[in-house]
């Protein structure tokens, strides 16, 4: 099971693989490469079994800019930094700080990655003979027609040997995998990128190895996740994190572009062949570098037409279309579905998934705390004599609740006494306990004795360590 598993993900990979090197403006053998030493690396060293990486639409997509205006060697400069940021972040932890990524922004994390995948295919399709166009519809209804019947073979596959055959034997010219460069005849060379050792080579590739570091991170840990769950089981992703970053550098020391987790063939080892263990991902690995290299030149007469159509698919299949049907809009509150759309627009307007996630994470911040801001309230009673006051102050008090406690307050009115009840509050920082000590300044100044009760361990540990002591930190 996990051999024939390998074989079907490695024939899944071939088109893939050379329509993401495409993408990335680079030769098919880089993407191929990649996604040879990607997978066997991460067989060995990740912390999901079954897992696939390769060579990404995601990762084509960060280093794309980088590999037309400066080259493969800075590409792969590039790629070997983002695999040392990721060991980095991996030690660090990073794989705990997933949590605090809402689900919103992972749908437009997804959603983003799919349009970006669509738009970069359109090129493809201007300036070309009619019968491009005629290939692609064939292709896209063979993609989409064959798994409704069987699944026994991969859909990509079926459409690409059709679509070659009847261009090879009908004698069709079109555009070929052939045109966008050399495919490998023998196997990756172990080197380094032909670059100058020099601050300003760092300063050109550090933007971009962090994107590839911040977007293969996510996009892994999220397909790890999800293949927990299919399989009722628990992957060590800090493990996933660092074993991420070491696939990336033995990548790019053999010439390759790079990658990350790829969900659609994750889907077809786990879901489809049942595979659950290493070697079914170190086969595909090895398959795809037999394959390929054997083939190489049946592989350079594979029409155009027919990558555009599956990484179509793969652009449709990436799509997360339950998140835009008008039921789940209607259902989902304005900020979530705001956060969605800001991750999208910021990542479709710079082209930088790192970018989109970021600013998706800060707006899903700000609403969140706009929103939690709003449930504080501040109630009052005077005692039957009239000599004190008691407020009552419920809800989470940090910034953005506690800048408007301060005139929660009647200091003109008030008697002598007043007790501010803290018991169904929390203290959370600085700026709450400068508000407590405002209202304490406030009440003293009208010779009002202020006594503050009912705070809880954490609260009164924050509020005793910095309370009066923070008017004067200038």
């Amino acid at each position: 099971m996990e051999a024939v598993s390998g074989l079907v993900v490695a024939l899944a990979l071939i088109p893939e693989a050379i329509a993401f090197s495409i993408i990335a403006g680079v030769d098919p053998r880089v993407g191929l490469f990649a996604s040879f030493t990607m997978a066997v690396t991460i067989a060995f060293v990740g912390g999901r079994p079954a897992m696939i990486s390769a060579a990404t639409g995601a990762i084509a997509l960060v280093v794309a800019p980088l590999a037309r205006e400066h080259g493969v060697d800075h590409l792969i400069a590039a790629v070997l930094l983002g695999g040392v940021f990721q060991v980095l972040l991996g030690v660090a932890g990073v794989a705990r700080l997933m949590r605090f990524l809402p689900r919103s922004v992972m749908v437009g994390f997804v959603n983003a990655l799919a349009i970006l995948i669509f738009t970069s295919q359109l090129p493809y399709l201007v300036d070309v003979p009619w019968t491009v166009y005629a290939l692609l519809a064939v292709g896209l209804v063979v993609l989409v027609g064959l798994p409704r019947l069987t699944r026994a073979v991969p859909g990509p596959l079926v459409a690409i040997a059709l679509l070659t055959g009847f261009t090879v034997v009908a004698g069709v010219v079109v555009p070929t995998v052939g045109d966008q460069g050399a495919l490998p005849d023998s196997l990756p060379v172990l080197g380094l990128p032909d670059v100058p050792l020099d601050l300003a080579t760092l300063q050109l590739i550090a933007p971009y190895a962090l994107t590839i570091a911040l977007v293969g991170l996510i996009e892994s840990l999220m397909t790890a996740k999800l293949v927990d769950d299919i399989t009722d089981t628990r992957s060590d992703k800090t493990r996933e994190s660092w074993g991420q970053g070491v696939a990336n550098i033995v990548t790019g020391f053999f010439g390759g572009m790079g990658g990350c987790a790829m969900i659609g063939q994750t889907m077809i080892n786990v879901k489809d062949g049942g595979a659950r263990t290493r070697v079914s991902t170190f086969l595909a690995g090895v398959f795809l570098l037999v394959l390929v290299v054997a083939l190489g030149e049946v592989v350079a007469v594979i029409p155009m037409a027919a990558l555009v159509g599956v990484m179509i698919m793969v652009a449709v299949g990436t799509f997360d279309w339950h998140s835009i049907r008008p039921a789940t809009l209607r259902m989902m509150p304005l900020s979530e579905t705001a956060v969605m759309v800001s991750t999208v627009a910021v990542t479709v307007a710079t082209h930088n998934l790192a970018y989109g996630v970021a600013v998706g994470v800060l707006v899903a911040m700000v609403l969140f705390a706009r929103r939690v801001a709003h449930v504080v309230e501040v109630t009052s009673v005077v005692d039957p004599d009239g000599g004190t006051k008691l407020y009552r102050v419920s809800g989470q008090l940090f910034f953005a609740s506690s800048n408007d406690l301060v005139y929660q307050f009647d200091y003109g009115s008030d008697p002598d006494e007043v007790v501010i009840d803290l018991s169904a509050a929390h203290v959370w920082d600085a700026s709450t306990v400068a508000a407590l000590d405002a209202i304490r300044t406030k009440y003293a100044a009208r010779g009002t004795t202020l006594t503050v009760v009912g705070m809880n361990d954490g609260s009164r540990a924050r509020h005793d360590r910095m309370a009066g002591r923070l008017s004067g930190a200038h």
